[in-house]
């Protein structure tokens, strides 16, 4: 069976500054196609255009140059109403700070975007049961934020992301604010969530364990992406020890 393309990126640019004495070209000629069922990670050192490019490619940001295609459809073309709808439709945001309304409710923050989207109550009611029940916190819909802890917080963050049955979840750094624990069973969730439910994750991260849960990881270095490791056949450590060797290879070259 032919794999469905879920997000193309064809040598986009990043350039900020235009128009200043002051030129800075974050990303150059960067191209990527991603498909359906994929988990990309993202990785370089600091500086080096990460989320710069994961913004570009979700529609956060919009290239200099070169176009960008989500399930098919050239995100530059879009107007600010029509990208609303198109997020709403395709795409789950994740960051690493969790982004939730201290005022609101856990069951009134997972449903933000279908509130937006003029949802019917009782579908909303319906599909906010029923993911939070999914990432185990449900005990928490009546409860508010500062209530819950980091871990908890995180999953509600992950709920509101899934609620819509995105096409495409956008992660940028989504376990910074966690421990190690927490951070194992948010990345085993994305894990699940992938193989079992064929949902596509985009990621950035600077952790290489974190990013052994990928699928494929692209490192990015001075605007480009300068390397790619497909997971493949080898098991998570054997995958692990893959990208600490390209980050310990990046570190020796600060001292050549």
């Amino acid at each position: 069976m032919e794999r469905k393309e879920i997000l193309v990126a064809d040598k986009i640019t990043k350039i900020y500054g235009i128009g200043t004495k002051t030129l800075y070209e974050a990303l150059h000629e960067v191209s990527l196609t991603m498909y359906e069922g994929e988990f990309v990670c993202i990785m370089g050192p600091s500086g080096a255009g990460k989320s710069t490019f994961i913004n570009n490619l979700s529609t956060i940001d919009i290239p200099t140059k070169g176009k960008v295609f989500i399930n098919g459809k050239e995100v530059r073309v879009m107007s600010e109403g029509e990208i609303g709808k198109f997020r709403y439709e395709n795409l789950g945001f994740i960051f690493q700070e969790f982004n939730l309304l201290d005022s609101l409710t856990i069951f009134e923050n997972i449903a933000v975007p279908l509130t937006l989207a003029n949802v019917d109550k009782k579908e909303i009611t319906k599909r906010v049961e029923e993911v939070a029940k999914k990432l185990d916190v449900a005990q928490t819909l009546d409860k508010y934020p500062n209530e819950c802890s980091g871990g908890q917080r995180q999953r509600v963050a992950i709920c509101r992301a899934l609620v819509t049955s995105p096409k495409l979840i956008v992660a940028d750094e989504p376990t910074g604010n966690l421990d190690s624990k927490n951070s194992h069973e948010i990345l085993s969730l994305f894990k699940e969530l992938n193989e079992k439910e064929g949902v596509s994750i985009l990621m950035v991260t600077h952790d290489s364990k974190i990013a052994s849960y990928s699928s494929k990881l692209l490192y990015i270095k001075d605007g480009i992406i300068d390397r790619t490791i497909e997971r493949e056949g080898l098991s998570q450590k054997e995958y692990f020890y893959k990208i600490v060797d390209i980050n310990s290879s990046e570190s020796q070259e600060l001292f050549e």
